[in-house]
């Protein structure tokens, strides 16, 4: 039972409601639209610099040998962990009949979905975390130098080195096989602890790759809450903490130079005339967050970032619109957490990654699981494209942006409405690539 007197950072529930009427509507699980009132089209200072991104662009380059040699399917692009941007022309049209609405300009698909490897955003962050632990480890103990061919590590003289550490995370499901793949092929031991909504073929995956799965009957902060006490009391053990890890953001922001270039290989303007908006499905806020503190970087004020996120797990609007962050959760609320898009499960948003990205989010919405079905069937008939749910998400954005009276204020507050006929929309789609064939069809078969 939700009672309004509990107090949450000093202040009760009633109070919290009374300055955030919003807070009601996500209470009610409803499906909303929130526009930022800190976004700010300026550069703010931000503790990571861009430079940063380009340093950990450099190592996944100096990684790219390895990669093909040990992940074959890589070969194609050198070994660079990348996916393809692809027009959905029809899904564009779909989604302006469903919610009669015109969707001006043109509607893409970034197909994180089907990256090599793990099939998520997650290969992004996660891989990149690992494989800098794994050269801090080689270079620190003399056994690589930055000038050698990293193939070399794609033997059995490093698997056995580095089989002496391990790693372990705590994951609602994407992120630890990232981990696990990736931890695994290197050699070391690692253990994925799996919040109650992990579906059971990725755990099954994970130990068919011989990783150490841990199960818990709560969601995914005890989850993670676990793997980093037990990775305290284990000094050769790395815990890669979605929560807090600048690692994890730094893969993640390397999307944007990546899909920079995929643009203009495309002939596709991004400036003042021609502005670009990307919808990214939310759970703790690290995927969307590296990649939209990414795209500013390289865009600025001519890209518009927006978060989606499930009804009952709004975690990452509500610590944005709260400005609490980490210190107030869904549960907080009443909610319970429960969705069928359990990467987006988390009842309580990273603070870190709140922080970094407050003034550069143009907003956030909310979607029903059951909108997720329905754009995930419609995405397979209009374009032959298997999603996992979650990653449907990002989908009705541009129609949100365009219908919604605060969308509406947003496109006329940054002079963007006469712009929207040359706008780009790019739909983040983080998953589902690795989903087995019975589950898929069991997705595109569901009638709520």
């Amino acid at each position: 039972m939700l009672i309004d007197h509990n107090y949450i950072a000093g202040r009760t529930l009633k109070e919290w409601k009374l300055k955030h009427p919003l807070i009601d509507d996500l209470i009610s699980a409803q499906e909303v639209f929130w526009i930022n009132p800190e976004y700010k089209t300026s550069n703010n200072p931000i503790p990571i610099e861009e430079k940063e991104i380009h340093e950990a662009e450099t190592r996944l380059i100096r990684f790219a040998p390895y990669i093909a040699q040990a992940f074959p399917e890589t070969q194609h692009t050198g070994g660079l962990i990348e996916s393809p941007l692809m027009p959905i022309q029809n899904m564009q049209g779909y989604i302006s009949k469903r919610f009669n609405i015109e969707i001006p300009g043109h509607l893409w698909l970034k197909c994180d979905s089907h990256l090599p490897i793990s099939g998520s955003i997650k290969a992004r962050g996660g891989i990149y975390e690992v494989l800098k632990h794994a050269e801090t480890l080689a270079l620190t103990h003399g056994l690589l130098k930055l000038e050698d061919d990293y193939a070399i590590l794609n033997s059995p003289k490093y698997r056995e080195f580095f089989s002496h550490y391990s790693l372990a995370v705590g994951s609602t499901g994407n992120l630890g096989l990232s981990i696990g793949v990736i931890g695994a092929k290197l050699g070391f031991r690692v253990t994925v602890h799996m919040s109650a909504d992990a579906k059971a073929w990725k755990k099954e995956l994970l130990r068919s790759k011989g990783v150490q799965v841990f199960e818990y009957t709560s969601d995914y902060s005890k989850a993670v809450e676990e793997g980093r006490r037990q990775a305290e009391n284990d000094p050769r053990c790395h815990f890669v903490d979605d929560e807090n890890s600048r690692d994890l953001f730094l893969g993640y922001a390397v999307a944007a130079y990546r899909l920079k270039e995929q643009l203009d290989k495309l002939k596709i303007a991004v400036d003042s005339d021609h502005p670009l908006f990307v919808y990214l499905p939310c759970g703790v806020g690290g995927g969307p967050g590296g990649v939209t503190y990414g795209l500013k970087q390289v865009f600025k004020e001519n890209v518009h970032c927006f978060f989606a996120e499930p009804t009952h797990s709004p975690c990452m609007l509500l610590g944005l619109a709260t400005g609490l962050h980490d210190q107030i959760s869904v549960q907080d609320i009443g909610l319970d957490n429960r969705t069928e898009a359990d990467g987006l499960a988390v009842g309580r948003a990273s603070r870190f990654v709140g922080k970094m990205i407050e003034t550069l989010l143009s907003g956030a919405y909310t979607i029903k699981d059951e909108e997720l079905f329905i754009l995930l069937q419609a995405l397979n008939k209009t374009e032959n494209l298997q999603l996992e749910p979650s990653a449907l998400a990002g989908m009705p954005g541009p129609a949100r942006v365009s219908k919604t009276q605060s969308g509406r204020e947003y496109l006329k507050q940054f002079d963007l409405e006469k712009k929207m006929s040359k706008a780009n929309h790019i739909v983040w789609a983080t998953g589902g690539s690795l989903v087995p064939k019975e589950i898929m069809n069991q997705y595109l078969n569901r009638r709520d």
